[in-house]
């Protein structure tokens, strides 16, 4: 049986020794398991990331929780019944404020709030959301429509100075205007106009011009990089200037495969790119799964320029509104996946703070509201959620000669496999790999085999 283009396909590459963490910097304390997904569909990067896994572009890996020295638990936020906190709130007026008069908060944003904000990794560019001008200011429509937030939509009108509100005039300039003279009628255009161009050209320029912006900004954040990337795969995350390359390529083969389901959203799954605009700027880039049953937050770069406004915290509330949307569309897509929450790294507790929230059980897999899980990471770093100790995986690996592996363009049980194989046996190692996906994924997602 050959493989066709609705199985995911993996290498798995192991666990290994530990590497340095970006949190404690600690130099040997990060351990995960990882592997690199030639293809991925969104099906099974669901049920992956329900399990603890996450990917990096192309790389997928799941932080050994009970050995690494910061644990990193997979955390989701109920949108729909989604209530901002006072620092939501403060994040909101601050972006009103700034689009209504222009003014730039002063300092850095939100303490506590790192660049990488919601999103750690990143994705793919298409297809993508393109976000305008009024689709940022305007929140009220579509952000959060959630109680209690009052946002301003700043638009032409809203710049126009009317009744007792109209400035007062310099003399002088009234005085210029009214003794400019005005073209004579009969003697043609008047020439200090520019010349008609099509509308058609009018469309073509622009979207030139943004294509130069996108790539200008990746210029930008490529230079807060100094880490370079690996020149082979590793079981490591990959670093920021690999995704940036990555993100803004031509190809969209780092992405999830998209797919379209007559009950999903409009758009189908996959990976999205949402684009921030502000008068003809791009000013930042969230990067974002669209899944079956949740939106995964994957990554967010912005222009440094704009660091004061918490712009991290603010895509944050855009994605919540996004989420809640297509849960309106389908219903079954009702949550909103942060990333990882990191109890014993003070400044990604942040991402607790979008309630109601649950953390993911790393022994068995099930969701705990994570009020209940605060008090056990207070005293440990690695805690079981899941307090009932007759419960276990669900998804425990119980049958290895049903992993489907793919050898010589050829997909086969591990059974048939492992009869035709040379060499020492690798069996430890496929059942470390089944044992971490779980079974029902071990026996859809092709394992790949030299």
């Amino acid at each position: 049986m050959a493989a066709n283009s609705s199985n995911s396909i993996v290498e798995y590459f192991g666990g290994g020794d530990g590497y340095r963490c970006g949190y404690c910097k600690n130099e040997k304390g990060n351990f995960s398991h990882g592997m690199w997904s030639h293809a991925m569909t969104v099906q099974d990067y669901q049920d992956l990331i329900d399990r603890g896994w996450r990917r990096s572009g192309k790389y997928v890996y799941k932080p050994t929780l009970n050995k690494t020295c910061c644990p990193q638990y997979t955390i989701r936020c109920d949108p729909v019944k989604f209530q901002p906190s006072k620092s939501h709130k403060k994040i909101l007026k601050k972006m009103i404020k700034f689009i209504s008069k222009g003014e730039l908060p002063k300092g850095p944003g939100e303490p506590g709030e790192p660049m990488d904000s919601v999103c750690e990794e990143s994705g793919a560019r298409q297809p993508s959301i393109k976000m305008p001008k009024s689709a940022i200011t305007d929140i009220q429509k579509e952000a959060l429509e959630c109680p209690a937030i009052t946002i301003v939509k700043r638009n032409e009108a809203d710049t126009t100075p009317t009744g007792s509100e109209l400035p007062r005039k310099d003399p002088g300039s009234v005085l210029d205007r009214r003794t400019t003279p005005a073209p004579k009628p009969g003697i043609g255009s008047d020439p200090n106009r520019p010349p008609c161009r099509k509308a058609k050209d009018l469309r073509k320029e622009r979207r030139h011009q943004k294509e130069q912006l996108k790539h200008s900004i990746v210029g930008v954040f490529a230079t807060l990089i100094t880490s370079s990337p690996p020149s082979t795969p590793t079981n490591q995350p990959k670093a920021l200037e690999d995704f940036l390359t990555e993100t803004f390529a031509d190809s969209s083969s780092h992405c999830l495969e998209a797919k379209y389901s007559a009950d999903g959203p409009e758009m189908g799954y996959g990976s999205f790119h949402q684009q921030y605009w502000l008068d003809g700027q791009i000013v930042a880039v969230g990067v974002i799964d669209i899944l079956p049953t949740c939106v995964s937050s994957v990554y967010l770069y912005y222009h440094p320029d704009f660091a004061s406004l918490s712009l991290g915290s603010y895509s944050a509330l855009r994605e919540i509104a996004f989420t809640r949307k297509l849960h309106k569309q389908s219903p079954k897509l009702s949550h909103y996946y942060l990333g990882f929450y990191i109890h014993s790294c003070p400044k990604m507790r942040y991402k607790g703070q979008y309630r109601p929230s649950d953390l993911l059980c790393p022994e068995t897999y099930v969701w705990v509201p994570i009020e209940q899980c605060l008090p056990h990471l207070e005293s440990s770093r690695y805690a079981r959620f899941n307090q009932n100790l007759d419960e276990g995986d669900a998804q425990v690996l119980k049958d290895v000669g049903r992993i489907l592996v793919l050898h010589r363009r050829t997909v086969m049980p591990y059974t048939v496999y492992s009869r035709k194989r040379k060499g020492s046996s690798d069996e430890t190692e496929v059942q470390e790999f089944a044992s971490l996906v779980g079974q029902n994924c071990a026996e859809r997602i092709l394992l790949y085999r030299a």
